[in-house]
């Protein structure tokens, strides 16, 4: 499967709680962290949900 880097680039403050726990569940907690992940379907949707504080790119 295909690789991406998620990186955290907003902060949290004042998101919703479900906007939280899917930054958390994603193992980004500081502004600037980068993951990786594998581009499955489930970590695809999680990143939709909170593309507006994350940026995406391809490994």
């Amino acid at each position: 499967m295909a690789k991406i880097k998620v990186k955290k680039v907003k902060s949290a403050i004042n998101r919703t709680q479900r906007q939280k726990r899917v930054l958390e569940s994603l193992g980004l907690k500081k502004i600037g962290q980068v993951k990786e992940h594998e581009a499955t379907p489930n970590i695809l949707g999680m990143v939709a949900k909170v593309s507006h504080l994350v940026s995406v790119e391809e490994a």
